[in-house]
Parts: C-alpha cells; sequence; structure tokens
C-alpha cells in the first residue's frame, strides 16, 4: 500500500475500534490532542451505524434492551466494518454475526428475531412486478394444469423459526403492556413474508404449504407439488390442496407469471 492507503486503512480501523491506534499523521492542536480529535470523529461514525442498526432492528433492540444493543452494534461494527455506498446495507450481516459470534451464538432467539426483521426490510424494499389475478389463474385450460410452473414476485422472503419470534414482534411493535413469552417449537415453523403493493403481510404455513411453497419457487410443476403433497393427502385430495394453496398464493399477489 502507498502512503495514502496506509493512512486510509488506519484511519478506518480506529472508527471501527478494530485498532486503538491513533494514526501518526493525525495531529493534534491547542484545543485537542490527537486522540481527542479521533475520538470525537469516530463516535459519531459508530454513532450513525448504531442509528441504522437500530431501524433496521428495533425489535431486537426492544428484545435485549439499550445497553446490550449498543454493546452488540459496537461488535458488529468492529467485525463487519461498513462496505456498502448506501447504509441500508450495512446490516446485511447481522443474522450471521448473532449465529456465529458469542455471546449471542448460545440464543437462537436473537438471531431469529435479526432475521425476521431483516426478512421484513428486503420484502419491503424489493422492485415491484405485476401479479397474475384468480381470472388468470381460471383462464388455463384444464391440459395445462399439470405443467404449469410459476414465477413469484421479489417481494417475498421465507423463513423457517423454531422460536415464536413474529408474535413477539407484532407485541412489540404494538407497544403492548404485556408481551407473550418466548417459546422454542419442538421443530421449525415456516413463515412466509411479503408485499402486496405496499402493504405488507406475514403469516404462519402450514408445513404442507411451506413444502409446496419451496418446491413451486424452485420450478417444480403443478403436477410434481401434487405428487408430492401425497404425504400429507390422499391421492384424490392432492390436486385440490395444491390448488387452494395456488389460488391462495395468487389472491396475495405473489405468483407474476405461470409458464
Amino acid at each position: 500500500m502507498n502512503d495514502l492507503e496506509d493512512l486510509q486503512h488506519a484511519f478506518g480501523n480506529y472508527l471501527t475500534g478494530a485498532d486503538t491506534t491513533v494514526p501518526a499523521t493525525v495531529a493534534g492542536d491547542d484545543k485537542a490532542d490527537a486522540k481527542e480529535r479521533m475520538d470525537l470523529y469516530a463516535g459519531a461514525y459508530r454513532a450513525r451505524l448504531v442509528e441504522s442498526l437500530g431501524v433496521d432492528f428495533p425489535g431486537l433492540w426492544a428484545m435485549i434492551g439499550d445497553d446490550q444493543f449498543y454493546q452488540l452494534c459496537l461488535d458488529y461494527i468492529r467485525q463487519h466494518p461498513s462496505t456498502f455506498p448506501s447504509i441500508r446495507w450495512f446490516g446485511s450481516h447481522m443474522v450471521d454475526f448473532l449465529r456465529e459470534q458469542e455471546p449471542y451464538a448460545g440464543y437462537s432467539q436473537v438471531a431469529e428475531m435479526a432475521a425476521f426483521e431483516w426478512a421484513q426490510g428486503l420484502v419491503f424494499d424489493a422492485e415491484d412486478a405485476q401479479p397474475l389475478s384468480v381470472d388468470d389463474l381460471a383462464a388455463m385450460a384444464p391440459e395445462q394444469w399439470p405443467d404449469m410452473r410459476f414465477s413469484f414476485t421479489p417481494a417475498l422472503q421465507r423463513l423457517d423459526l423454531e422460536w415464536n419470534i413474529p408474535l413477539l414482534w407484532a407485541a412489540l411493535d404494538r407497544e403492548d403492556d404485556a408481551l407473550p413469552e418466548l417459546e422454542q417449537q419442538p421443530y421449525p415453523v415456516g413463515w412466509l413474508l411479503w408485499r402486496q403493493n405496499l402493504n405488507p403481510g406475514w403469516r404462519r404455513l402450514d408445513v404442507d404449504e411451506a413444502w409446496a411453497l419451496d418446491r413451486a419457487r424452485e420450478g417444480a410443476c403443478f403436477a410434481d407439488i401434487c405428487e408430492g403433497l401425497l404425504e400429507w393427502v390422499d391421492e384424490d385430495h392432492a390436486p385440490m390442496r395444491a390448488a387452494g394453496f395456488l389460488k391462495t398464493w395468487v389472491g396475495h399477489g405473489l405468483i407474476c407469471a405461470i409458464s
């Protein structure tokens, strides 16, 4: 690296807390020494990043409290200094950070809250897409149904959560006086998050719908989805079950095209 790159690297490390050594080229004056000047700048920089994380993860903040959230943010800033032109994406590593970094790794509910909130943000920011209507679905000829494959809106996210995080998040968002107890399920539960026009929504999925939606998003045709549903329903009811899912997805504005 050249001298300018060395200075930029040292300056960035000090701002994020990765290094406590004040860059040698930073000078003091009669108002403040070099460290005081750097600390003032670093404090403002970190405060802006903490503010951004608080906007992206208000439920996580409320869940763990002010002091712990602030410390978490400082730990995150050191591990994942901002590399994005837009601060919108600064929190993109938060979920993996909470799953892997002690002491947070021992509390899966914390990472799940972050995952739920980040998914909501992705849904809200996703590009618009023109959804199909129920009339478009009804116009498909019967012989076309077995081979139908589906394209989904970008404003859709799927999560599997072990904890009842969405219920806690909703109570925190409403500022309820009484919050639901955190409960860990015996197996992960599927959740769907989406945006229809400008209205975000989320709901719990039954295990067969979660399976069918995941396969449809992977490109499975309607006939293959019906066959897979035989794990839950008999052969006579599988097509009706799959068609019911399809009608619900279209009603939510999730499907943009059928091929």
